[in-house]
């Protein structure tokens, strides 16, 4: 998972590629070409007018300066419907630098307050998948950081034009093949189109082959030709998308989850059993934002890198207040040692996550320490309430507290949630963000989640802990003082459902104090010590449980023909899952918020395929069933 950053040089004015030995765009008139050769051939300005549009979707093979992106926001807050939503998503094997960036945008004087905001989230620009939005304007820009032929064919998304932008054919002929033309015929529709500068006649039979429509037209001033046309396909039933959607569980999951459909426009319920939200887990008083990383290509390690990036830049958004202190993750025994090593050795940025000595650790931390380490600037810790009130203050949704769910059933096309014999709320959708207690229902029995009880320690500072700076993690972790208090933990007992305070669980947590310095042996008051018990919801593989539900019954009742049939998978009309995030719900709920409503509503998805079926909270079913292939074979989150 290195970063593979576009090496460029200035050539009167221009940035010119040494890797491909081409300009970016020309002056004065690049900015005028870009829109001949993909705005207005592609007919943006007539199709983003339409009164009905819900979405509007962009796939651009060579992100590039980025500016296809920037002119197309601006036709599309100029013209487009209120209520619509871009979603802009671009490959980029070789991405620019931040700094390189912000030097090059600056030649686009009018497109100068786009350009501004899309700086303000252009960082950490590692291989893998990117989500930047713009909630102002209702547009989102997706970036798959990575070879073209890995990252497209993993993108779940139903495309309305390609913007073929890649440097040419002769230059860069790893992109202009067979496989590009075929995972763009994959996931177009009818009347799907697409425009190029090239009018190469390789690129022509191409794309004529999977059944592209070819137009050779005038290319942009002396340019004699270049290709555009429209994809020819029976059209699909229309995808009706649901004005209410019940989310049950307000923690963290639950919270997430209904600020992502809200910011759709979607009306939701949120219905949590305590007296308000976040008492559970997402009650502790503060809870720690970084990423475990492990080996690169590992799918806890890219979900946890998505997460992270995605939670950090949610932050930033919705302006909640974040202790941006950093995280110091130490090399305290030979296993982690290891690890870190692992993590260095990938080459991530280090405005990401920097290796550093013991030295370099003390002087961050601002006390000594013996262990070198993994220094996240951009990591803190934050109140989970507050994050959650602050997530779901959006006028769409409505809290029905004190109200717990205990049985849903579809009746007429809809999901009744009942409490005891009491009918609490109906819609079309429903998802179960409840973490333990989706057990109760009988459509998620066979998830297989798993309650961990954890334990966090309160106590009050001291002349030595008071001096730390930064939050600290071994096998537990320790933060900087906050209202004179620190927060160390957390204990982790699987299977154990009791929330009971256990002294015992204060003593381990403390004593793991050692692990991080010998300075803490010493001087320490410990006479005020409080503690707080909640229970986890965690998955034997340590991955969450997100996307939607298959009807148990049915696979029990004819699984061989699923061997060869995944298409006909019995899928639950309209129930979905959000939960199973054990200690990493900060960092992962979030963006499988976003997983769960880009789902609902027809949307390209923010994670790729692959990660989306680890993810797939029917996983363990079809592993008992004998059908594990079909995990990576689902078509994940069906049209409904």
């Amino acid at each position: 998972m290195t970063n593979n950053s576009a090496s460029i040089n200035w050539i009167n004015g221009l940035p010119f590629s040494s890797k491909f030995e081409d300009i970016y765009f020309s002056l004065p008139d690049g900015i005028e070409e870009k829109k001949h050769v993909f705005l207005i051939r592609n007919q943006l300005d007539i199709r983003f007018k339409a009164s009905e549009l819900d979405f509007f979707t962009i796939v651009e093979t060579g992100f590039g300066t980025g500016l296809s992106f920037l002119l197309t926001w601006a036709l599309w807050r100029e013209v487009a419907p209120k209520k619509a939503r871009l979603h802009f998503i671009s490959t980029e094997k070789f991405p620019l630098r931040p700094e390189d960036l912000k030097n090059i945008v600056h030649l686009w004087p009018s497109l100068r307050i786009l350009s501004d905001e899309l700086l303000k989230q252009y960082q950490n620009i590692i291989n893998g998948w990117h989500r930047f939005d713009f909630p102002s304007d209702n547009v989102s820009l997706t970036l798959l950081v990575g070879d073209v032929e890995q990252t497209l064919p993993k993108l779940k998304a139903t495309v309305d034009a390609w913007f073929l932008d890649g440097f040419s054919p002769s230059k860069n002929p790893e992109m202009w093949k067979e496989d590009l033309y075929e995972t763009m015929a994959k996931l177009s529709t009818n009347g799907t189109t697409f425009s190029t500068y090239t009018s190469a006649g390789k690129v022509k039979r191409g794309l004529e082959a999977v059944g592209f429509k070819i137009e050779k037209v005038k290319g942009y001033g002396n340019k004699k030709d270049m290709l555009c046309g429209r994809f020819s396909k029976e059209a699909s039933s229309d995808h009706t998308y649901p004005k209410h959607v019940i989310v049950i569980g307000a923690g963290i999951a639950g919270s997430a989850t209904s600020y992502a459909l809200a910011r759709r426009g979607c009306k939701v319920t949120l219905i949590e059993r305590h007296s308000r939200i976040a008492c559970e887990a997402s009650g502790n008083p503060i809870g720690i934002i970084y990423p475990r990383l492990s080996t690169g290509e590992a799918i806890l390690n890219k979900l946890a890198l998505s997460g992270y990036l995605y939670t950090i830049r949610l932050l930033k958004k919705i302006d909640l207040k974040f202790n941006c202190c950093g995280v110091l993750q130490l090399a305290f025994n030979g296993r982690e040692a290891t690890r870190i090593k692992s993590v260095a050795d990938q080459g991530l940025p280090e405005t990401l996550v920097k290796p550093v000595n013991s030295q370099e650790a003390s002087d961050i931390a601002n006390i000594q320490l013996h262990h070198e380490g993994l220094f996240f600037s951009e990591a803190g810790f934050i109140n989970p309430p507050e994050l959650c009130k602050k997530l779901i203050e959006d006028p769409n949704i409505s809290t029905k507290l004190h109200t717990q769910a205990i049985e849903l059933k579809y009746v007429d096309n809809l999901w009744e949630v009942w409490e005891e014999g009491n009918l609490i709320s109906k819609a079309t959708t429903v998802v179960i963000c409840n973490a333990n207690e989706a057990l109760r229902f009988k459509q998620t029995e066979h998830t297989e989640l798993i309650p961990a009880r954890g334990q966090i320690t309160l106590f009050p500072e001291n002349s030595i802990t008071k001096k730390l700076k930064t939050v600290l993690c071994t096998d537990s972790y320790l933060t900087p003082s906050h209202d004179q208090i620190h927060c160390i933990g957390a204990t982790f007992y699987p299977n154990n459902k009791s929330t009971e305070i256990e002294e015992m669980d204060n003593s381990e947590n403390l004593k793991s104090l050692e692990n991080i310095s010998l300075e803490f042996k010493t001087d320490m008051d410990l006479s005020d010590v409080k503690g707080r018990a909640s229970l986890r919801c965690t998955t034997a593989d340590y991955l969450p449980s997100v996307g939607p539900l298959l009807d148990v019954d049915i696979m029990r009742a004819e699984p061989p023909r699923y061997n060869t049939n995944p298409t006909r998978l019995p899928w639950i009309q309209g129930l979905f899952i959000n939960t199973g995030h054990g200690s990493k719900g900060l960092t992962n709920a979030p963006i499988c918020g976003e997983v769960i409503a880009s789902a609902i509503f027809g949307e390209p998805q923010i994670i790729d395929s692959k990660i989306l079926a680890a993810i797939d909270p029917n996983r363990f079913l079809l592993r008992r069933m004998g059908l594990k292939k079909l995990i990576q074979g689902l078509a994940i989150f069906p049209e409904y």
